[in-house]
């Protein structure tokens, strides 16, 4: 079945960046390369994956979160964990439509050198599940005092230490103040869940934030917020937040709209760049968009207004060709998957038709360079590419969710794509596939997939891979 505009839209304003940290620096001198911090809730060096299964709108699944953990041969399917509100030392209990694990944020915050994972949905309080030595348990988790709330992680005054970002912001009580805005919630948390402080920013919309990007696009070893904003059909300008010593700045840049997307150094200058989804006024268009990614590269000064640049499917070099519903950029992520030092760009196409199967889905690679983000060497993925497995089906929706990340720790990034509408022993059940990153870019040697029923999900209607946590 072919999302709903709700669906899609609520997906992509779940993508949740790479974050990005470095250490501390100033502005004004030499900027400081920005580097993702890995998610390794077991500390072994291996990049660990978070996998939801919130399930249908319609279903009454209360939702489960999958944890596959790296290793030498990738992704390790036969030793995964899914935790949910039944697990144990999880506060709080299951409900129908508890879409548990709609949001995911993976930080080391309390700095003891394990990942730890912030989940949230509407089921009650958002919690943290503390890594271990045994990766996630469930045992001592704590609860966060806010429900439903947007969450992506970052180091946002550079202290080194991992801080949260939420859409959740205090209430006034004057009946006449209706200010939205975030919060930043500053590392490091007790084990209780308590922050060191916090901090609240207006952001002057008329509803709160409806998603984040966070990384360094000053080069000061403080991460960046840009924040996406809209009201009922209608996309309004993201903001631009710098981070700093002293926290995140009160006062905004604006941007065009935009949904989604990471920072990254696609260009290897020092500065995080700037890549999201340009979706234009309306959310109510995106569905119906070709599709169109933005990059502003970083300065000292934040997201460049003049050094920026636009990628379609009919940009040089792009497999493929724009066509409408296609949804170039409905998901983003970065990283170096050849090794070259160049942070290169995962791009999902999840209404891309494969010959005249509709809506079949696909996933483009965009490779960084000294000139920037360019169609040069890029490669395209899809149900129908050699070596992949399965077959491109009706509305299966490849790509509707992508992460680049080490999984078998050999300094080069591996592509994990998602079809949380591919069919298994039940419709929608969902899948995951892993390919891994090689010098010459992602590989189908060594390639992996696998539905729900492989880390213990229920498989009806169970939408696996909707969302992939960052």
């Amino acid at each position: 079945m072919r999302r709903s505009l709700i669906a899609a839209v609520a997906a992509a304003a779940l993508a949740t960046p790479l974050a990005l940290v470095a250490t501390a620096g100033s502005a004004s001198a030499a900027p400081v390369p920005p580097r993702a911090p890995v998610t390794d809730f077991n500390h072994d060096g291996y990049a660990d994956l978070v996998i939801s299964a919130i399930g249908d709108p319609e279903s009454t699944t209360p939702g489960h979160v999958s944890i596959v953990y790296g290793s030498v041969k990738g992704p390790d399917v036969a030793h995964a964990k899914t935790i949910s509100r039944a697990t144990p030392g999880v506060p709080g209990e299951p409900k129908e439509w508890g879409r548990f694990g709609m949001g995911t944020a993976g930080a080391d915050l309390d700095g003891d050198g394990y990942t730890d994972l912030v989940v949230n949905g509407n089921d009650g309080k958002a919690v943290v599940l503390w890594g271990s030595a045994a990766g996630l348990t469930g045992e001592g988790s704590a609860e966060l005092p806010w429900v439903g709330a947007r969450v992506t992680a970052g180091d946002f005054n550079g202290d080194g230490k991992r801080d949260l970002v939420t859409a959740d912001y205090p209430r006034s009580d004057d009946p006449d103040n209706d200010d939205q805005g975030m919060t930043i919630s500053y590392g490091p948390f007790t084990r209780d869940g308590k922050p060191a402080s916090t901090q609240a920013v207006v952001t002057s919309q008329t509803f709160g934030p409806g998603g984040f990007v966070t990384g360094d696009l000053t080069g000061d070893g403080a991460d960046d917020i840009v924040s996406n904003h809209g009201f009922e059909e209608m996309a309004n300008a993201s903001q631009f937040w710098k981070g700093g010593k002293n926290g995140v700045s009160t006062t905004s840049q604006r941007l065009a709209p935009s949904m989604g997307g990471a920072i990254a150094d696609v260009d290897k200058d020092g500065y995080g760049d700037l890549i999201v989804r340009d979706i234009g006024g309306n959310f109510e268009d995106m569905p119906y968009q070709k599709g169109t990614i933005l990059i502003k590269y970083g300065t000292a000064a934040g997201p460049s207004t003049t050094r920026t640049a636009k990628i379609t499917q009919d940009t040089a070099g792009v497999p493929g060709v724009g066509e409408k519903g296609d949804e170039f950029g409905a998901a983003i992520s970065a990283g170096d998957v050849n090794g070259d030092g160049y942070a290169d760009v995962a791009v999902g196409v999840p209404g891309e038709d494969i010959e005249s199967v509709v809506n079949a889905g696909s996933t483009v690679l965009l490779k960084g360079s000294r000139a920037g983000l360019t169609g040069t060497g890029s490669q395209a993925f899809h149900q129908s590419t050699a070596g992949v497995p399965g077959a491109s089906e009706e509305s299966d929706n490849f790509g509707t969710e992508v992460l680049l990340s080490d999984t078998n720790k050999d300094d080069k990034a591996d592509l994990t794509a998602t079809a949380p509408y591919e069919d298994g022993a039940y419709v929608d059940s969902g899948a995951a596939w892993h390919l891994r990153g090689s010098a010459g870019g992602l590989t189908v040697t060594g390639i992996t997939s696998f539905g729900p029923a492989a880390v213990g999900v229920p498989e009806k209607q169970a939408l696996f891979g909707e969302p992939l946590g960052h």
